[in-house]
């Protein structure tokens, strides 16, 4: 077992040794990590992510084109339910995240959710959340990439088969993914979020500007916005789900905060991230219910006319390839600290250290293609894998963690605060897994009518999935 060392230095501090015979010299080493280990000079230092940078990877990991699901939802539960839960849902996950980083803290050598696993429930643990992790972005990743083919067939009008723009994504994807360290990839993040809130808000401002949703066979629908809304059970569960799965980077922030420089800074990344993310979740979500009320456009980008459509796809597509390489990235790196952990060729730059290091970035990106094209009702399934997975790792982990640190300690010392601290964590292990369960259940659901309408897509579909 390493020692939990939080300490980080500088190339000018490097610590001067003696030698048998007395000179002294600088040693190569710069940095030795609970997680990555010896870090020497000119080999791959991934603790390089600053505050700014860590802000940039948080919000990317959460906002995407996914954001102009909000509508449905409010459509759903309605406009004042449906932020009531949105802020819900969002504080949940903040103490989640902020979880993390407390954790972390605690215990350096601590990587990933896998990690955590373990620490909680030996081997078992280690290797359900493991798979559970690297599963989910891969589907998160493969639907990405179909973001991306969608917006190729709106700018260019189905100038192609569908299946080569997903084959272009997935090149995209595999060219920058392998990108090593998340500090490099942290300038494309800040490129990535700009692309997408800047789209998202032309869309928002052009459907404000035109003030009624877009146009049915020729005629103009009138909004039929509710304020509260009588879902049944599953299209509630439906709509919960797809909120969760908004705020669902959660699993990766181990990760991030990992390969931060600083991981003391991390919550004033976490409080820009989650602030910004839920403001523009209602904004957006708002603001387009209100003038387009049940007949937004799917996708929504569309809800204001081809020309408005256009321009914002162009926007967007920076941000989509983003979103495609960071959700390839970490899973890609969860497999390569997995099988290097412990060994010289982690950090060093040997032949070693690059075979694993592509030979990981490919096999994700060529599974998320290989999903993406291949398997028929992908974005319900998609849904499916999110509530399967993607929520048990966003609350039931952190209401643990906390007990793992606190309850042995505390037991014998109980006092009202702990007793509080203690019936949270407990609530949020029990919201997990209801909201696991609910929305696993309604993702069923919608699969068997989605299918039964319209009989899945077919694989490798040349189709135009811009509609």
């Amino acid at each position: 077992m390493k020692k939990e060392s939080n300490q980080n230095l500088d190339s000018d501090q490097i610590a001067p040794t003696h030698s048998q015979v007395g000179e002294v010299f600088a040693s190569k080493t710069i940095q030795d990590d609970a997680v990555f280990g010896e870090i020497q000079e000119g080999d791959t230092n991934y603790r390089n992510v600053s505050w700014i940078g860590t802000t940039a990877l948080l919000i990317k990991t959460q906002i995407g084109l996914g954001v102009l699901s909000m509508p449905k939802v409010f459509d759903t539960l309605g406009i004042i339910p449906g932020i009531v839960l949105l802020i819900v849902i969002a504080g949940m996950t903040t103490w989640s995240n902020w979880m993390i980083g407390v954790f972390k803290i605690r215990h350096p050598s601590v990587y990933g959710i896998d990690d955590v696993g373990r620490m909680l429930f030996g081997r078992f643990g280690f290797e359900l959340f493991g798979a559970a992790y690297t599963l989910y972005w891969i589907f998160t990743g493969g639907s990405a990439l179909l973001s991306i083919s969608i917006s190729f067939n709106a700018l260019t009008d189905h100038g192609t088969c569908t299946a080569v723009f997903v084959a272009v994504a997935a090149i995209i994807a595999f060219t920058f993914s392998s990108i090593q360290t998340l500090g490099r990839i942290s300038w494309l993040a800040w490129i990535g979020t700009a692309c997408i809130i800047i789209a998202v808000f032309i869309v928002t401002i052009a459907v404000g500007i035109q003030g009624h949703p877009p146009r049915i066979d020729g005629g103009i629908p009138l909004s039929d916005y509710k304020l509260v809304g009588n879902p049944t059970f599953v299209e509630a569960m439906t709509a919960v789900s797809t909120i969760c799965l908004t705020y669902a980077g959660t699993p990766a922030f181990f990760n991030i905060i990992s390969e931060m420089r600083d991981p003391q800074l991390y919550n004033r990344a976490l409080a820009i991230c989650q602030l910004l993310v839920t403001v523009i979740y209602i904004v957006v979500g708002t603001v387009v219910y209100y003038y387009c009320g049940s007949h937004v456009a799917s996708p929504a980008l569309g809800s204001a006319g081809p020309l408005v459509k256009k321009v914002s796809y162009g926007f967007a597509l920076p941000g989509l390839c983003v979103s495609a390489i960071l959700l390839l990235h970490l899973p890609a790196k969860h497999v390569f600290i997995r099988i290097l952990r412990g060994t010289r060729h982690l950090t060093g730059q040997t032949t070693i250290h690059w075979i694993t290091w592509l030979g990981s970035t490919f096999t994700i990106v060529t599974a998320a293609y290989i999903v993406a094209s291949s398997i028929p009702v992908f974005s319900d399934l998609v849904s499916l894998v999110g509530a399967l997975l993607a929520t048990p790792l966003c609350f039931q982990p952190m209401g643990c963690m906390w007990l793992y640190d606190n309850w042995g300690p505390g037991r014998h010392q109980k006092s009202l605060i702990w007793s509080i601290k203690v019936a949270w964590c407990v609530f949020m292990i029990l919201a997990g897994f209801f909201l696991t369960i609910g929305g696993t259940y309604s993702s069923i659901m919608s699969i068997n009518a989605s299918y039964k309408k319209t009989g899945g897509s077919a694989a490798w579909s040349c189709a135009n999935n811009d509609s």
